[in-house]
């Protein structure tokens, strides 16, 4: 066997016995806890440590598939490193095995790292080590393969146990070739290529059917299951007729449950049973107290249309949606438990400990913020925060939307920090006014004559005013508004436009109903949020 060959070789043996590890490791987490999955537990750790510029390009420059492009890098860094483990193996084994070794350490340290980690956690890293191990050992020295193989075939031609310094038995050197068997001085028994490639087919084989069924256990455990919300104590009309019934490209007036955008730091779905989950009130309160997501349905519900808004939403962009929550009002659970006079923060914990900090005298101040557990009519789906999730009209998500809610803790900020303030974005975050052009798209060809300029526009918790379109610079032109559904609502917009030949510059801006008008000033979404004006260039014929 040539060097090149052997050197392929030992990297497939290491690539594909880590595959068949991190596969391993991934079912077992499955059945324990998801996110102590070896690969996952690395990419959150990597996402912690990752700096606040390069989480905002990656969010900005990839959008939702960050999070798959993240666990991509990481699996390719991790089978880069098991590939030169692979190449050791064939020359000294337990070389390559104590660098696997040390990636599966890494992973375990990961998951013991997580906030509310326990013992357990380490067992999928230790399941991939150990399935990890056996997969290398098969395919770089697999005499136990070796010997079924010609109990099922005697023509093979492979490498019997216990040969000689070049892993051939003298009685079978007439029937081995150098181009079937490996004969590296030192290296042990080798197997032939027929051999190999069996081993190896069937190592890629158990990897993929773990993988597949450690997904299908984690979409079977974080289903939703048979939940009925009770009837609404104060519920609202059906939304209006909105504009994209009229005008085709505009965004619903009403956001799809599954077009919802999702931002969030979990690279899987917490599996919150619904039948163990409780929510607790305590800290400086008079009294601590939790609630059964049952009790929690019984006490009485709001229905409200709430527009939700990401902190890394550029100028123009799409993590911004508009739905209808059902929920309890936060403010009857905090006077449940009776607020003392210190506090200056709600400091929300969600099931994997992640924490959200949100000013107590934005949730007091009349706002209808809610310990949501409905979204458009049916119980918040997983990936948004079943049971309950915190929905703070107003305010950025990052300050008031904490998914996969578990715990309210009344506190001051100098005494506790949550995930965010930590990482020094703001603490308190007010949504900007703002507005965006859905259609025509930037840098579209439209045909010459009649046509509309259409979007949303936002100023949560003020209501929008007026919106107003420019056209090459020109003065600013009032748009007509679609339905209004309450100022905590977007609302849709569209301006008739008689298009020239020539390339266009179009820009909108929206005025709040207390005359606040969209700055022109540009701003990052780090640390309180993006600012300033959408312009787009569109093509005419």
């Amino acid at each position: 066997m040539s060097r090149l060959r052997r050197l392929l070789s030992g990297a497939l043996a290491g690539a594909l016995a880590t595959l068949c590890g991190m596969a391993a490791g991934h079912l077992v987490a499955a059945l324990l806890t998801p996110s102590s999955s070896p690969v996952l537990a690395v990419g959150s750790t990597v996402i912690d440590l990752t700096p606040t510029p390069l989480k905002e390009y990656a969010v900005r420059e990839f959008g939702t598939k960050d999070k798959a492009i993240l666990v991509g890098s990481v699996m390719a860094v991790t089978l880069l490193v098991a590939a030169v483990a692979g190449v050791l193996a064939r020359r000294w084994f337990a070389a390559g095995a104590g660098l696997l070794l040390v990636l599966v350490a890494l992973a375990g340290a990961a998951a013991l790292s997580r906030p509310l980690a326990t013992a357990s956690h380490v067992v999928p890293s230790l399941a991939a080590a150990v399935v990890g191990l056996t997969a290398l050992a098969l395919m770089i020295r697999p005499p136990g393969a070796i010997v079924l193989l010609r109990r099922l075939d005697p023509r093979d031609t492979g490498s019997p146990v216990g040969g000689d310094e070049s892993g051939v038995d003298a009685a079978d050197t007439d029937r081995v070739s150098s181009d079937t068997t490996d004969t590296t001085p030192g290296s042990g028994p080798r197997a032939s290529r027929r051999v190999v490639l069996l081993t190896s087919g069937l190592v890629a084989v158990a990897a993929a059917a773990m993988g597949f069924a450690g997904e299908k256990v984690i979409a079977f455990r974080t289903r939703i299951g048979n939940v009925t919300l009770p009837p609404v104590a104060d519920p609202l009309p059906p939304l209006p007729e909105g504009l994209e019934g009229r005008f085709s490209g505009i965004s619903d007036f009403q956001t799809s449950t599954g077009s919802f955008y999702r931002v969030d730091t979990n690279l899987t779905i917490p599996v919150v049973p619904v039948d163990d989950w409780k929510l607790t009130i305590d800290g400086d309160v008079d009294e601590s107290f939790s609630l059964t997501f049952e009790e929690l349905a019984a006490m009485p519900l709001i229905e409200r249309d709430i527009t939700m808004t990401c902190v890394s939403n550029e100028v123009g962009g799409r993590y911004i949606g508009a739905a209808r929550w059902i929920g309890v009002r936060l403010t009857d659970l905090l006077d449940r438990a009776g607020v003392g006079s210190g506090a200056d923060q709600v400091l929300s914990t969600a099931t994997d400990g992640f924490t959200i900090s949100t000013p107590l005298e934005v949730v007091r101040d009349g706002r209808d913020a809610m310990v949501a557990i409905g979204m458009n009519g049916e119980p918040l789906p997983a990936e948004h925060g079943f049971p309950a999730r915190l929905i703070t009209p107003g305010i950025y998500g990052f300050v008031g939307a904490t998914k996969w809610l578990t715990r309210l803790t009344l506190t001051t900020y100098a005494e506790e920090s949550a995930y965010w303030t930590d990482r020094d974005w703001a603490t308190d975050a007010p949504i900007k006014i703002s507005s965006r052009i859905d259609t025509p798209k930037p840098l579209a060809s439209l045909k010459k004559g009649r046509t509309v300029i259409g979007g949303v526009a936002w100023a949560q918790h003020v209501g929008v005013g007026r919106v107003e379109v420019r056209i090459d610079g020109g003065d600013w032109q009032e748009a007509e508004l679609g339905p209004d559904a309450g100022i905590d609502y977007w609302r849709q917009w569209f301006l008739p436009w008689d298009a020239s030949s020539g390339s266009h510059m179009l820009a909108v801006r929206a005025t709040g109903l207390d005359d606040e008008v969209q700055t022109a000033a540009r701003m990052t979404p780090f640390p309180e949020g993006s600012s300033g004006i959408q312009e787009i260039v569109v093509n005419v014929e």
